[in-house]
């Protein structure tokens, strides 16, 4: 564990009429939203149907239903937009089926059979939708925003319809919640969508075993909160997780094989979830270095750096280029984190002075100015060279990014933001002027600790829900809604330093509300409405 370590928005316009019948979720947006917001309820003045007064005389006249205006479904995150209509809703009832016109079952297929199998009713590829269905529609690309959808009750039906394969998902995790929580759904047309392209989980199995079963209920976890990003922190100082053939002699035992790493990312896939592998360097190698102790980083008095390899070495680039080609293919996910945090080369006051080779190293790169701190920069353009023609995003740990040096970080670096308490922290406006895209890991709210050491503190779904949202980049003070649009999410991140503290179980526990808290606040950028014991109550029934 690292020491003390877009959808665009959604413009939801309406005219007088029909802002009349809108119901939203949450009120309008705080000072911290990056756009205004149509305000809260409004009454519709739409009466209740009447008896028809041409009954023939004598008759008996067969009441006609009358039903109170829908309110918004309950659900975490809650949804956007509702607009309200009169009915009994929807559900799940005997004959009742999930439908995927044919044309769109190669795309949606697996969504309908999972959400045919959550509410026990049928599965049909079909053009035919008959009354008690739900029909699950993929519209035209780039009619919508990615991820959005659209759920409209009406008539007896459920209709599900978005630009894409995960909008159309997260329309049937509402729905399954709808159900869930209240027993149906009501009448009524959901619009949604997150204001946020990254919404997720960090987890550390370096310094503590995970199971593939575990890791498995994770993700079904998150994919239910419309998270969609697992970070997977495999190796560090005390392990290295995952099968090798390329340096199968750093390889620790228990760890992952190849086929359960296969295993996690099909499911990940399903769930419309990425998952983001980290090889950290050139920090956090101690399972590399206890095989490879030549590669070792050594200080100016022959002491050994834990953790470090020597980057001026080329046989260290080498190895560590080896394991990201290998691994490349088992991760196809759009994402690849390249860690570059906690370099101790550079926590010491003096660099130059500490390691001789290594500024006698940059120098010779760079040019009679460069630092120890340019060569560190230039370790990290190098793998991201590596990774690059993969077409995979690129991350790397705010402190893995320096200031005021001859040669600077690649532009395509997104940074992962956690912490300002380093030697030489630079604020998070400092990465946002350079025009950086930034993603919110904020230690003081999102990191996970196991047996909190290093002032560390459990965080609580409470505080997240109440105190932060994804512009509070360090410490408790938000930047600038202005940037709003270069914080391209958050995820909450699970650090195993005293590995024994928590069980497997304990850890699902403690992170749920914390999950379920971040999981609100990065679909929709405004305060909730519900309060937390609200929230909680909620997330407690769901």
């Amino acid at each position: 564990m690292r020491n003390p370590r877009q959808y665009g928005r959604v413009h939801v316009i309406a005219t007088a009429t029909v802002a009349a019948l809108v119901t939203l979720a949450v009120p309008a947006c705080t000072a911290a939203s990056e756009q205004p917001r149509p305000t809260g309820p409004a009454t519709a003045a739409t009466a209740a149907p009447t008896p028809s007064s041409t009954t023939p005389a004598g008759a008996t006249p067969s009441p006609t239903p009358s039903y109170p205006l829908s309110t918004a479904p309950r659900t975490i995150p809650a949804v956007r937009e509702h607009v309200p209509a009169r009915g009994p809703g929807w559900k799940p009832a005997e004959g009742a089926r999930v439908v995927v016109a044919p044309g769109d079952g190669a795309a949606l297929a697996d969504e309908g059979r999972l959400l045919a199998g959550e509410l026990h009713i049928g599965f049909a590829e079909s053009a035919e939708v008959r009354r008690g269905d739900v029909e699950l529609d993929l519209g035209a690309k780039g009619s919508g925003a990615p991820e959005s959808y659209t759920l409209t009750v009406q008539n007896g039906q459920v209709h599900i319809t978005g630009p894409d394969e995960a909008g159309v998902f997260y329309g049937t995790r509402t729905l399954k919640q709808e159900v869930s929580a209240g027993g149906s759904a009501p009448e009524g047309t959901v619009r949604d969508a997150p204001a946020r392209p990254q919404r997720g989980l960090n987890l550390d199995i370096a310094r503590k075993n995970f199971t593939v079963g575990w890791i498995e209920d994770r993700l079904r976890e998150m994919a239910d909160l419309k998270l969609n990003q697992f970070g997977l922190h495999f190796s560090d100082d005390q392990a290295f997780r995952i099968e090798s053939t390329s340096h199968p002699e750093i390889v620790s035992t228990p760890h992952l094989t190849k086929a359960e790493v296969g295993r996690i990312v099909a499911l990940a896939r399903s769930l419309h979830i990425t998952v983001v592998p980290e090889i950290d360097s050139p920090g956090h190698l101690g399972a590399v270095l206890r095989a490879h102790p030549d590669l070792q980083l050594r200080n100016v008095q022959g002491g050994a750096v834990k953790g470090a390899v020597d980057i001026s070495n080329p046989a260290a680039a080498k190895l560590v280029d080896e394991l990201l080609r290998e691994y490349l293919p088992l991760f196809p996910g759009g994402a690849w984190h390249l860690g570059a945090d906690e370099y101790q080369a550079l926590v010491v006051r003096d660099p130059q002075a500490s390691f001789p080779q290594l500024a006698s190293a940059a120098r010779q790169r760079y040019g009679p100015t460069a630092r120890v701190q340019d060569l560190a920069t230039g370790w990290l353009n190098d793998r991201a060279a590596v990774v690059r023609p993969s077409g995979k995003a690129l991350k790397a740990w705010n402190d893995g990014f320096f200031a005021g040096g001859v040669t600077k970080a690649a532009r395509d670096l997104q940074v992962e933001y956690w912490t300002g308490k380093e030697i030489g922290a630079r604020p998070p406006l400092e990465y946002l002027r350079e025009g950086r895209k930034l993603v919110n890991l904020n230690d003081e709210f999102l990191y996970y600790v196991l047996g909190e050491p290093n002032q560390f503190t459990y965080p609580t779904g409470r505080r997240i829900y109440e105190q932060w949202t994804p512009l509070v980049l360090r410490g408790t003070t938000p930047v600038p809604a202005s940037y709003g649009a270069q914080i391209l999410g958050a995820r909450l991140a699970v650090w195993c330093d005293l590995a024994g503290s928590q069980t497997q179980a304990q850890v699902a526990a403690g992170i749920r509300l914390p999950l379920a808290a971040l999981a609100q606040k990065v679909w929709d950028a405004r305060t909730p409405q519900p309060t937390w014991e609200q929230f909680k109550a909620l997330a407690d029934r769901l």
